[in-house]
């Protein structure tokens, strides 16, 4: 076995044994019994000016080789969502272009796509009508691209709105000109403090009411509705008062296995960014609910959720990080770099818990590989070994 010398919150440097990788039932190709979609992060261009405030410059064929590695497990990608970096240093004209190139390969290898249709572009508006504009311009790029709309939280809206009317006025709009239907998405606070009285209320209680409002106003033009609160008795209470046409897609990286599984009357589907990381265990844990194996399901993502928990841990807008330097240390990319410069926002400790718990869990499909990138990563972190 591989043995590595990690640091520990203690201050001290200690010996780490990994364990063997774990082999992953491979798709069998029959859907799954749940929708699923891994939303997918960005690689960043090793060769370009990624720090912040630069335009952002992708990897494009490391980038769009995870989308594939994606659908290759079943799953379906959620792109240009806030896992792609969204409002924290990905701007309109890459994720424009992006949403093209991931509505191409999804077409040449029948993979389900949905993309982020935002406000992000046009910072400078003022009021509904700028709002409104500014969705329908980026709902055009992902409609061309043959992907599914997921309409995003918008901090645009947040800061123009002046009442909960304002937003069923913007949405409605929206949603009027969308030739599919879309996915509504509900982000927290702790995912965009910009976002905070998203939907006319601080009090989640009162903000679901209008979404249902929103929902049942326009329920055929409504797919489902992701909820990222991080609370699972919130997306329980919305999930029993949606309609029957409509799907709650869980965005609970926190508590998702409980709430995809459901109970006898309900459940969710998944549209999760920790999907990205584990999409190998994601996989096999609906192939076996699937299969009505319900103890192998749990078995299967309880090691998952440690890992979850850690990464969107507080600050929650920074797991990109995690993410990112995972999809590093498993080969998906040759660098541990980000767009924004943002693979400065975790703290090493950070990073090599993670890099633990994904061991634990059986997610580092080549320790050996792992193993040499994460002694590289400490080396120049000044980390003795």
């Amino acid at each position: 076995m591989t043995v590595l010398h990690l640091p520990s919150t203690s201050g001290t440097v200690e010996p780490y044994e990994l364990g063997g990788p774990r082999t992953w039932q491979a798709p069998s190709g029959a859907p799954l019994c749940r929708t699923a979609y891994a939303a997918a992060h960005v690689v960043a261009d090793p060769l370009a000016d990624n720090t912040p405030g630069r335009p952002a410059a992708l990897d494009w064929d490391a980038t769009l080789a995870f989308r594939r590695h994606l659908w290759a497990q079943g799953l379906g990608v959620a792109d240009a969502m806030d896992t792609a970096q969204r409002g924290m240093g990905l701007t309109w004209d890459t994720t424009a272009e992006l949403i093209r190139r991931s509505g191409a390969e999804a077409s040449a290898v029948g993979g389900t796509l949905a993309c982020g249709v935002g406000t992000d572009h046009a910072p400078e508006v003022t009021d509904l009508d700028g709002v409104v504009a500014a969705y329908l311009e980026q709902l055009a790029v992902v409609q061309e691209a043959g992907a599914t709309p997921i309409l995003m939280a918008s901090r645009e809206l947040a800061r123009v709105a002046g009442s909960g009317e304002d937003y069923l006025k913007v949405y409605g709009r929206v949603l009027q000109h969308s030739g599919k239907p879309v996915i509504l998405h509900w982000l927290g606070p702790m995912f965009d403090p910009a976002l905070t009285g998203y939907w006319g209320s601080d009090d989640v209680g009162t903000a679901m009411k209008l979404v249902l409002e929103l929902i049942h106003h326009h329920e055929a033009r409504v797919d489902g509705i992701k909820l990222s609160l991080l609370e699972q008795q919130h997306e329980l209470d919305l999930r029993a008062a949606l309609p029957d046409s409509v799907t709650m897609y869980t965005g609970d990286d926190f508590n998702y296995p409980d709430l995809i599984a459901g109970d006898e009357r309900h459940h969710s589907h998944a549209l999760l960014g920790i999907f990205d990381p584990i999409a190998p265990a994601a996989s096999a844990a609906l192939d076996a609910l699937g299969r009505g194996d319900l103890t192998g399901y749990h078995e299967i993502f309880a090691p998952t959720l440690p890992l979850a928990r850690h990464l969107f841990a507080a600050p929650t807008y920074y797991y990109k990080t995690g993410i990112v330097f995972l999809a590093w240390v498993n080969g998906h990319q040759d660098g541990f770099r980000m767009v924004g410069g943002l693979e400065s926002a975790r703290s090493v400790l950070h990073l090599v818990e993670a890099f633990r718990l994904a061991d634990r869990a059986g997610l580092l499909r080549d320790p050996e590989l792992a193993a040499a990138r994460m002694t590289k990563l400490l080396t120049v972190a000044g980390v003795t070994q």
